[in-house]
């Protein structure tokens, strides 16, 4: 499979991102990894780089739930409003320790690809792939 361009990784645990990080890059699924602590960044991330260099635009986004600032359900209604060639080909995959039957209700009705539980595995990783990317 080769390399999808960029990924962004949405969650306020610097660990996290960082495990996530070395195991996307160990799997070779991209050589560009964006980070941010919150769905305000993610969504500044998303501007910046689908708007100016579509391009270098992440197609698959980790997102936490529960973040401080702006949360991942928070973002995914802030996305759902950005002008459809921004959404496009992007696959939001809700990766999250929420146990809470409210969230996991809210992010059913959201356009997600994916919920996953944490922790990020090569499995998962493996999945998400085959399952939207494949060529």
């Amino acid at each position: 499979m080769s390399k999808i361009p960029a990924v962004l990784l949405v969650d306020d645990d610097p660990t996290t991102n960082f495990l996530n990080k070395k195991l996307l890059l160990r799997l070779g699924v991209t050589d560009n990894i964006r980070v941010a602590l919150n769905g305000q960044e993610a969504l500044h991330e998303m501007r910046e780089h689908c708007q100016e260099q579509p391009t270098d635009c992440p197609v698959l986004v980790f997102l936490d739930i529960n973040m401080p600032v702006m949360n991942g359900i928070q973002f995914m209604e802030a996305y759902q409003q950005l002008p459809v060639e921004e959404q496009r080909a992007v696959v939001v995959v809700m990766l999250t320790t929420s146990v809470s039957p409210r969230d996991q209700q809210r992010v059913q009705e959201l356009p997600i690809a994916d919920y996953l539980d944490k922790p990020l595995t090569q499995q998962q990783v493996e999945r998400v792939l085959a399952q939207h990317f494949a060529e």
